[in-house]
């Protein structure tokens, strides 16, 4: 990280309080990822169709998607750090639900509380991150975030596959007498508690204090972060990006004043947050296993596989974490969109060359090795640009008067978009095939190269008051 240019700085401070922010990413990603590893059992307990199956996947999707829309007006009116402490009490409560329920309707109770959690702790960290971070290293801190959702993934993968194990399968009995994919779920109640704690020993964001009108507060937090002499200055200028509307945030401000239609920088920001998911991503996170079992895999295979997925993840993150604030965010997305177009390419071919037998579709020659390369290429493309960048920009792109709300509605549209990828990929998988469904994702993924390319401005080393609506 470079060196803080202002002596009084508290870089580690900033590091800290972000990296505490970011344990809700980690809990997004575990709750995401938990799934996986659990749907045999699931089906086994509550018997349920293809339909309702895919429905109690998706189930956590509406929450998440409720969850993004309501927090950025909660984070207005409340404060960023009150939401997260929200979340992190639903996402305990969801843990311990999910792996007690008796039913298929309380799990779907569970999963939606929990999904509530995951959409609010997607948009609220990263725009606190954004918040009290310096623009210099901001797009660095801010893609800790995706690290964090990807580690959680694999915690969770991990820990799937390791529960799995000792009781010899997900649907067999563990520790006292419960199944493996119940303590699966009970797992996340640890980091849950942690997440607690620990926020309740970071500050709020000196930005929301300011838009409350709160200055002495504000002040004293910007002195913690940057020093009592660059804390005057960075007041002031916040203030001044508030100065000619003191109202406070609401909806409407989304449309343009003088043409009454909404501003083209919330466009972006759905659109951003919506092709990020009909690239078809979260079907290799939420669906792995089955994916992998599909194409001749054994379950102690696919958990493998997903755990290797995770774990390239990570790398991916890395390299964005090195990447984002030399070259910025817009460079990132394109060539991301042209990698996963290709790796996507590669992985229709593939499975378009298999043929069903007993069910299952088998891939002849070194087809099932092509796309077992192709499917970690495309996650690799994925995190090293869309995974990361999108919460990025969505965190530090709107100005501060409409930050809260247009985060609401572009955290609505990606968590929408989640929950129609994911609910319609079974379907899709026994209606038209592997092949046909991922064509779907390709088509996608072509077009969002376009997007970027046409619409998407570069926000790399702009402070948050520079911000343009």
């Amino acid at each position: 990280m470079q060196q803080a240019v202002n002596s009084g700085e508290n870089t580690r401070l900033i590091v800290l309080i972000s990296v505490v922010a970011t344990i809700g990413g980690f809990l997004f990603g575990f709750d995401s990822g938990v799934i996986n590893g659990t749907q045999d059992g699931l089906h086994q307990t509550f018997k349920s169709g293809e339909w309702m199956q895919g429905f109690e996947i998706a189930s956590m999707l509406l929450g998440c998607a409720f969850g993004a829309f309501s927090a950025g007006r909660l984070a207005d009116r409340l404060g960023r750090r009150n939401v997260l402490i929200v979340s992190a009490v639903l996402f305990l409560l969801s843990a311990i639900g999910a792996g007690a329920a008796p039913s298929s309707a309380m799990f779907i109770i569970a999963r939606v509380l929990g999904g509530f959690a995951v959409g609010a702790a997607s948009v609220i960290s990263p725009a606190y991150i954004a918040e009290v971070a310096p623009a210099r290293y901001r797009g660095r801190l801010a893609t800790v975030q995706q690290i964090a959702i990807i580690s959680g993934l694999t915690a969770a993968f991990l820990s799937n596959y390791l529960l799995a194990a000792t009781a010899g399968a997900s649907t067999e009995p563990l520790w006292a007498g419960h199944a493996a994919w119940r303590w699966m779920f009970w797992m996340q109640a640890v980091p849950s508690l942690l997440f607690l704690v620990l926020l309740l020993a970071i500050p709020e964001s000196p930005r929301y204090l300011m838009v409350k009108r709160r200055k002495d507060e504000a002040l004293q937090v910007l002195g913690r972060l940057f020093g009592a002499a660059e804390a005057q200055a960075k007041l002031a200028e916040i203030d001044a990006s508030l100065s000619t509307d003191h109202h406070r945030p609401r909806l409407s401000d989304l449309r343009d004043k003088a043409s009454g239609s909404v501003r083209p920088i919330v466009w972006v920001g759905i659109g951003l947050a919506t092709f990020q998911q009909l690239v078809g991503i979260n079907v290799v996170f939420y669906y792995g296993a089955v994916l992998w079992q599909a194409v001749g895999f054994s379950e102690n295979d696919a958990l493998l596989i997903n755990i290797l997925s995770g774990a390239l993840s990570i790398g991916a993150c890395i390299v964005t974490v090195l990447l984002i604030d030399r070259i910025g965010r817009k460079p990132l997305l394109w060539v991301g969109s042209a990698g996963m177009a290709v790796a996507l390419a590669l992985l229709v071919s593939s499975f378009a060359s298999g043929s069903l037998v007993d069910g299952r579709l088998q891939l002849p020659g070194g087809m099932g090795t092509l796309a077992l390369v192709a499917a970690n290429a495309y996650v690799v493309f994925f995190n090293v640009s869309w995974g990361p960048v999108m919460w990025v920009m969505l965190g530090e792109m709107f100005p501060n008067q409409i930050r809260g709300s247009a985060l609401a509605v572009a955290g609505a549209a990606q968590w929408t978009a989640n929950f129609a990828v994911t609910v319609t990929f079974p379907i899709l998988l026994a209606a038209i095939g592997l092949a046909a469904t991922y064509s779907l994702y390709l088509v996608a993924a072509v077009i969002s190269v376009f997007f970027v390319l046409r619409f998407v401005h570069e926000t790399k080393g702009k402070e948050l008051e520079q911000m343009e609506g």
